[in-house]
This record gives structure tokens, C-alpha cells and sequence, in this order.
């Protein structure tokens, strides 16, 4: 794991949220929220009327996002310490599901999208953000997960499309990652 200032070189969240159309009064999923890193600019984005679902299966990273957002005084963020796969927060409130960088962490991907396309309104967003399948070397050393875990563009495509949604684009997203956004029908 990197720092979240060495990720901000690589990532910017507030960026890439307001590139995806996140506003004030939305409703976020973050799934693999893990200490916040999107988690935390999404809910000072959505204000007090949006929500953040962070969903993580770390209690120790869950903790860290709780204990952030409480010295904030984000009072908008619900925690849920589970596998993305154990259920869908929510029946159709969400317009935004990020998956940040974790998608192939997830033990069933298939299962894990399909709550994604639960949670989501129709019409909603889902924003699959996640490494290239390529060595990443960053000042002579390899960084992000390994190669043969990772997911190729066209890979998580043919799985966002299998769990139903429409994929819109499939782009670069700063020098390591790729950007799928894909919409529920």
C-alpha cells in the first residue's frame, strides 16, 4: 500500500468525482471504500442531504474512514463492514457505485456487480476505476497488485456487461489506470 499523498500523485479523487458528475444530495456506493480515500471527498461533495455507503471488509481501514470523517464532522457517511458480495445496501437509491482499484480484489466479481446494479437507480453510474493490466514501475520499483490479478479493459468490460449495464466509455485515467463508466439501464 502507498500513502494517500504518494496515490493523490497518481489519483485525484475530487477530480475524477467531479468528472463522474457527482453532486450535492447524491447517493455514493463505494465499494472497497477501504479508509476513505474517495469516500471522504465523495461525502463532502453530496453535502448533508447526499449519503456515502462505504462498504470494506477491513475493520481496521473502516475504523480509520469512521475516525476521519467524525474529526471532519461528515456525518453523512454509513460504514458497512461486509463483502461487497454479501448484499446491496440499497434497492435502487444510489446514483453512483465506485469501484476504486479493487475489483480484482473481490472473490466473485459477478456477484459483487450485481448488487452494484442493485444499488444504482436506473440510469444511474457505475464508475470501475482500476490499474492497467500492464508492470507498473514507478521510480525503479513495481507498484499496484500483480499482473495476473489484474483485469484488462476488455475484461472488465465483458463483466460490467454481464451483470446488465451499458458501458458509455472505457478511457485512460492518469498514467497506471483505466476508467470504465457504465450506466443501469
Amino acid at each position: 500500500m502507498h500513502d494517500e499523498t504518494t496515490r493523490r500523485e497518481w489519483q485525484g479523487p475530487e477530480e475524477i468525482l467531479g468528472f463522474l458528475g457527482l453532486e450535492p444530495g447524491h447517493v455514493v456506493v463505494d465499494m472497497g471504500a477501504g479508509s476513505g480515500f474517495f469516500a471522504l471527498p465523495a461525502s463532502r461533495r453530496v453535502g448533508p442531504r447526499g449519503t456515502v455507503y462505504a462498504v470494506d471488509t477491513s475493520v481496521e481501514r473502516l475504523t480509520r474512514l469512521h475516525e476521519r470523517a467524525e474529526d471532519e464532522g461528515l456525518e453523512n457517511i454509513r460504514i458497512r463492514a461486509n463483502a461487497v458480495e454479501d448484499y446491496a445496501v440499497c434497492e435502487g437509491c444510489a446514483d453512483l457505485v465506485l469501484i476504486s482499484n479493487s475489483l480484482h480484489d473481490f472473490h466473485d466479481q459477478e456477484t459483487a456487480l450485481r448488487h452494484a446494479f442493485t444499488s444504482l437507480k436506473p440510469g444511474g453510474l457505475l464508475a470501475d476505476l482500476d490499474w492497467k493490466k500492464e508492470e507498473t514501475i514507478r521510480d525503479g520499483d513495481l507498484i499496484g497488485p500483480p499482473v495476473e490479478i489484474r483485469f484488462s479493459e476488455d475484461e472488465a468490460v465483458e463483466l460490467i456487461g454481464g451483470a446488465g449495464f451499458e458501458v458509455e466509455s472505457v478511457e485512460p485515467s492518469g498514467e497506471y489506470f483505466y476508467l470504465v463508466r457504465a450506466r443501469r439501464p
